[in-house]
């Protein structure tokens, strides 16, 4: 068992880690050089501003009466001084990617979220690094990565301590507040400085403002409150007073770019990370030196979003750009070279200049992309056979040399037009490209691994037949093939694979995903005898009831894959299951039971139709969730016959847990009135909170092991951490869960003794979880063993999304820890959602463990049929997978797949706590005193 655990474990975590060499690796290449436009550019300086969570609506909507929340960039800029446009980010729609794409110019691969957007996964080149200085002011989580990218010592960071980004603030505000302080303080102070000043009137210089403060007012209190609103007004007064410090420092000498813009937006219920245009669309205001001015339009824009009408700038023109536009901007703007890792394309429609100096520069940037492109055709070139190796067509190298020289040959007759067309045909191409080269090898490893896919799942198969389906033993001529022939076949397989990869000079991951199918294989065809012997004992087989539960089962797993894009599904499947008393007939046995089971059903079919994301917390269901929890455990030991036998000890537990348990369903209502009366996060609250949490896992064990009094004891424990993570609805969800999960196992029984007539029915309360199994008890498989492991699944899938979606970054309310902490930590919060997420799958695992104990089944036989109903699951999302249309699409898909292979995995490892969890009792025992 511990050996078929162990391989198990490490096929899937190899599955699971294919994933990210297919689709999640960096796109990044290294090795090009730099390219500039060698013309005089119109800006000595620059000064980028990026106010962190502004949504573009919220900039540019005017007030009712006709004013604007920021009067200064509205009226000053963009309708006199500048260009102004939105600017269209990429999920995840997170601070760290948002800023790479605006200052390096390319969207950063997901691996960075590892490092929880904080450190640099990959070196990447950024305008800061190619500027001769840059002074940056804000955020510790933010500054540092390009500090750290940057050769040399020329970048220069000011960043206020950690601490001070904490939700529970009074007035996050003063985050922007400082920033402006420092900067008004830093000019100031560079007027006596000689040496600073001599290396500010330089050129190539950047100054970077990070204002955090809206940001962290819109998680606090959301984007439509006062305090997100007021802290737009005062984003925009400081911005107007840096303008003026900084044009009265350079003696107003015209040569001073800027640049206002967000790196995301953010959701009406104070969250960001997905795709919701909320998120995506971000303002770019643009003006100063060598940037057009305010430019009328006459006709009907081209933009048929409806924001135009909404924002009343129907009468300006407007320039969209992608996110990673705005570094090309930037760099062309103060004439320095392009990041060599920009996939942007210069806005042309923000530079006032002479058509000479946009040709110039659209071909600079057509270089850059195309310098990338050669170092990736080159890699896959030399990591490829030749007679295997297909170019890209559309830019081959001598495609590539036509496309440069008439260029250069369109500039030299000064036909810029025609001469901007074609670099921007070419870096199209280019970029086409890269993403060809990149995915060069993707249906390759796909197909390796799709193949070990199917080979173990075909293994797990027969050896459920062969060890637990009781099958006639017949000879089979497969069986006869000698092991020593089967084993040099395989060898030989082998060998041509590794040769054939270390011709192709591949990574060291290929030679796993390719020659991981060869052994699963190879164990298929020593047990195919097994499949023989189901042949020979077909005629003995119900089969028309096999079909009908297999058919069931396949729609089953249909439904599950189904419901992770449409969370109804699962509430139509617990309709479904409701009716499964009535149906197989135990309803005519044990009515109340049944009636049960039907409204458990129902209850729990509710939770996948509320809100995932935009809802209001309402603290009031957070007490009632631990009101509800409180009789669902009056009624555990009522119903299940335990109120008259337990013993003191058992006793004093359940009552200190239940009063446990009512204290933290106070304590979200006390934290709430708390921080909205602007008085922090008490420290008793914090101290209760994390204590809870820690001991959620141990107090369970002092409890005895009898089957409802652990069972209680577990529930009580975890709700009350769950209570405490809670903001609304969802605090309701485990004590539902827990019910229907109560109610399982009895039915579980009665349709377990339904098929054994003349077995004695076991006491669920004499059942004790520490007790040595009767190995002579344990039996063989049957068909109802499918369906017990589909339950099991399928409630593991509504524990999952019953109250939200991980998959989308943008369903997680900051609210929901801010019982633990306040102040902004993504590992910390993460970790703690994440437990959030886990609670209801240890009450489904729990009740999984106690329904192998009374069908007296093998957990080892239950879990390979779950074993085999999640690798379907996980291979229907294999093939899903997707790297075209929206990013959000190509996200989401991907999202799916990680999902179902992590739970695979983790309901591997869970199934060994939660063996441990329930049968495993801490006694402590009272020293003995010894007297002389």
């Amino acid at each position: 068992m511990i050996t078929f655990f162990l391989v198990g474990l490490t096929v899937h975590i190899v599955f699971f880690l294919s994933i990210f060499d297919i689709y999640f690796t960096s796109p990044l290449v290294h090795g090009m050089p730099p390219h500039a436009t060698l013309l005089t550019p119109p800006a000595s300086r620059l000064v980028l501003m990026v106010a962190d969570g502004l949504r573009a609506d919220s900039l540019f909507t005017p007030l009712h009466d006709g004013s604007s929340r920021a009067p200064y960039i509205r009226r000053s800029i963009i309708e006199e001084k500048g260009t102004w446009g939105v600017s269209h980010t990429r999920v995840p729609t997170e601070s760290r990617p948002g800023h790479v794409a605006l200052i390096a110019g390319f969207y950063e691969d997901v691996s960075a979220v590892a490092k929880g957007w904080k450190e640099n996964p990959v070196e990447f080149d950024s305008v800061f690094n190619q500027s001769r200085h840059t002074w940056c002011w804000g955020s510790p989580d933010i500054l540092p990565m390009f500090a750290q990218g940057a050769t040399g010592d020329h970048v220069y960071t000011h960043t206020y301590p950690a601490e001070e980004e904490d939700f529970a603030s009074t007035d996050a505000s003063r985050l922007d507040t400082w920033v402006f302080t420092q900067v008004k303080s830093f000019f100031h102070s560079a007027k006596s400085n000689t040496s600073l000043k001599a290396r500010l009137l330089e050129d190539k210089n950047v100054f970077f403002l990070h204002l955090l403060g809206i940001d962290t007012n819109g998680h606090a209190h959301r984007p439509m409150s006062q305090q997100y609103l007021n802290n737009i007004g005062l984003v925009d007064s400081g911005v107007a007073e840096m303008v003026s410090i900084i044009e009265d420092f350079f003696d107003h000498d015209g040569r001073t770019a800027y640049v206002f813009t967000s790196d995301h937006g953010m959701t009406n219920w104070g969250s960001h990370g997905a795709g919701h245009p909320s998120e995506t669309l971000t303002p770019l205001v643009v003006w100063g030196a060598g940037v057009q001015t305010a430019h009328r339009a006459t006709d009907p824009q081209a933009y048929v979003d409806g924001y135009l009408r909404d924002w009343k700038l129907e009468h300006i023109r407007r320039a969209d750009v992608n996110q990673a536009d705005i570094a090309t901007l930037m760099a062309s703007l103060i004439g320095i070279p392009l990041p060599v890792n920009s996939v942007g394309v210069l806005p042309l429609l923000y530079l006032n200049n002479t058509d000479h100096f946009k040709a110039k520069s659209m071909y600079t940037n057509a270089l850059q992309v195309l310098e990338q492109f050669k170092v990736k055709m080159a890699q896959r070139k030399d990591t490829t056979l030749s007679f295997l190796f297909t170019p890209y067509q559309l830019l081959t190298e001598s495609k590539q040399e036509e496309f440069i020289q008439r260029a250069q040959m369109l500039i030299r007759l000064e036909k810029f037009g025609d001469a901007i067309s074609l670099c921007q045909s070419l870096i199209s191409h280019a970029l086409e490209g890269l993403v060809y080269y990149h995915t060069y090898d993707r249906f390759f490893l796909g197909c390796s691994v799709v193949l070990g896919f199917v080979g173990w799942t075909s293994y797990v198969v027969l050896l459920i037949l062969k060890t637990h389906a009781g099958l006639s033993r017949n000879p089979s001529v497969l069986r006869q093939i000698p092991n020593p022939t089967l084993v040099r076949a395989f060898m030989c397989v082998a060998a041509v694979i590794t040769a054939f990869l270390l011709l192709q000079k591949s990574p060291g991951t290929y030679y796993i995903y390719c020659l991981l199918p060869v052994p699963v294989w190879y164990s298929v065809f020593k047990e195919s005898g097994t499949l023989t012997d189901l042949i020979h004992s077909a005629p003995s087989l119900p089969l028309w009831k096999c079909l009908s539960y297999f058919l069931l089962v396949a729609l089953g797993v249909e439904l599950l894959v189904v419901s992770f894009f449409h969370r109804t599904m699962l509430t139509v499947g617990l309709a479904v299951l409701s009716l499964w008393p009535f149906v197989s007939g135990i309803s005519g046995r044990s009515k109340l039971r049944s009636l049960c089971w039907f409204l458990g059903c129902l209850g729990l079919a509710a939770f996948p139709l509320m809100p995932v994301m935009g809802r209001e917390p309402n603290i009031h269901l957070v007490f009632c969730g631990g009101v509800l929890t409180l009789l669902t455990s009056a009624c555990y030991l009522v119903t299940s016959g335990q109120k008259t036998t337990l013993r003191q000890a058992d006793r004093q537990q359940f009552a200190l847990q239940m009063l446990h348990v009512a204290v933290c369903a106070y304590v979200p209502s006390l934290t709430r009135s708390s921080l909205q009366e602007k008085q922090g996060l008490p420290l008793l609250n914090q101290i209760i909170s994390w204590t809870t949490l820690a001991s959620s896992l141990l107090v369970p064990l002092l409890s005895s092991t009898r089957l409802f009094h652990r069972l209680l004891s577990i529930l009580l424990s975890l709700t009350a951490t769950y209570l405490l993570l809670s903001t609304g609805s969802e605090a309701l969800f485990p004590s539902v869960l827990s019910w229907l999960m109560f109610v399982w196992i009895h039915m579980e029984q009665e349709a377990d003794m339904d098929s054994r007539v003349k077995a004695k029915r076991t006491q669920l309360s004499t059942i004790d979880f520490s007790a040595n199994i009767d190995i002579s008890k344990i039996r063989q498989l049957k068909l109802d063993d499918i369906r017990r492991s589909y339950f099991f699944v399928f409630f593991i899938i509504t524990a999952f999304f019953g109250t939200g979606n991980i998959a989308s970054i943008n369903s997680f309310d900051p609210a929901s820890v801010y019982c633990f902490l306040t102040v902004f930590n993504p590992f910390i919060m993460g970790g703690l959602m994440m437990w959030k997420v886990i609670i209801p799958f240890i009450i489904v695992m729990c009740t999984f463990e106690t329904i192998q104990v009374v069908t007296q089944l093998s957990s080892r036989s239950l879990f390979l049929i779950v074993l085999v109903i999640s690798d379907l699951m996980a291979l229907h999302f294999f093939f899903l997978v997707q790297d075209y249309g929206s990013w959000l699409d190509i996200g989401t898909s991907i999202s799916h797949y990680v999902i179902v292979m992590s739970m695979t995995i983790f309901l591997m490892l869970l199934s060994m706590v939660t063996h441990t969890f329930t049968s495993r009792r801490l006694v402590w025992t009272r020293p003995k005193m010894h007297f002389p």
